[in-house]
């Protein structure tokens, strides 16, 4: 069973609704995710926050309790972290430079919780194993999936880590957070959680169920790529959300005002839907709220194989 890797969120912003930060603050921004609630967006598992969608998470202990809103309740004996959007990083500490790996020799630079939370808000240096996992292979995360130790090697870290603390190496995105580069053409570059991650990770459609087993289609930076679901048995149509790997397949965390009677959270979970099928917004859940089926993407902008994506919400 895997454990909770919850992303920090902003909840998803988009073409939609404003919602975490730049792009959805301004209704001419190109966007992505009709569904983020209002926050700093750029996310997540660690729960994953996503394209735009972040916040939350000095101790050591990766495991403690964290803060998040009423609804999510994550597990606090969970190793792994949730993921937020890229500008969400609310209280980021860059201790390194991810990117740059300009840790001392033997070391690498790694995104951790130093707050005890449960999702990526700081770098770190730390001891790089003498006879380190490559990436794809399996690893093991030294005090959970958000603890910033593991056994990869240089420019990788141990993702969707189990109740053992064993996952899988990922690889960091190459270049840089202006020009990001994954050597791998299934996977796009996803920036979250203030940008102290930045993962390649394998891309997919929100509208299919093309991830892996404990995995959802989640919308992080301006794409949609395969995170650990972090919700466990929460993250239904409805269920407050703040980490954008929170929601159930098919669902995107929503801001509050896309999604009738979300109160007091920062945003709920929300359908999915595909704007080429007729009647497609009275089948959104939230119909009768006055939810419909909106593009996720502004016209023109939206990603090859992803022109048919919409979200449920109440249009702003």
């Amino acid at each position: 069973m895997r454990t909770k890797i919850l992303i920090g969120l902003c909840v998803s912003a988009g073409v939609i609704l404003g919602g975490c930060g730049s792009k959805a603050d301004d209704p001419d921004a190109t966007g992505t995710n009709p569904t983020t609630p209002p926050t700093d967006t750029e996310d997540p598992s660690g729960t994953v926050d996503p394209s735009d969608t972040g916040d939350p998470s000095d101790t050591e202990d990766p495991s403690g309790p964290s803060d998040t809103t009423a609804g999510t309740n994550p597990d606090p004996s969970a190793s792994g972290g949730f993921i937020t959007d890229p500008d969400g990083g609310t209280g980021v500490e860059i201790e390194c430079d991810v990117w740059a790996q300009d840790c001392a020799k033997d070391q690498k630079c790694m995104p951790w919780a130093n707050d005890g939370g449960l999702s990526w808000n700081a770098t770190r240096c730390s001891a790089l194993d003498p006879n380190p996992a490559q990436i794809g292979d399996e690893c093991t995360a030294e005090g959970g999936g958000v603890s910033g130790i593991d056994n990869c090697e240089l420019g990788a870290m141990c993702w969707n880590t189990d109740e053992a603390n064993l996952g899988t190496c990922v690889g960091f995105c190459e270049g840089s957070e202006a020009n990001p580069v994954c050597p791998d053409p299934s996977t796009a570059c996803a920036i979250a959680n203030g940008g102290v991650l930045i993962l390649c990770l394998p891309t997919c459609d929100p509208l299919l169920t093309d991830c892996n087993e404990g995995e959802n289609c989640y919308p992080i930076d301006d794409s949609f790529a395969c995170a650990p679901d972090a919700g466990g048995e929460e993250g239904v149509f409805g269920d407050a959300c703040e980490f954008l790997n929170f929601c159930d397949p098919g669902l995107y965390c929503a801001a509050a005002a896309a999604v009738p009677n979300c109160q007091g959270s920062q945003g709920c979970c929300s359908s999915f839907c595909d704007i080429t099928e007729p009647g497609a917004s009275a089948e959104c859940p939230g119909a009768a709220g006055g939810q419909e089926c909106v593009p996720w993407y502004e016209e023109g902008q939206a990603l090859p194989m992803l022109e048919d994506v919409g979200g449920c919400a109440i249009p702003m």
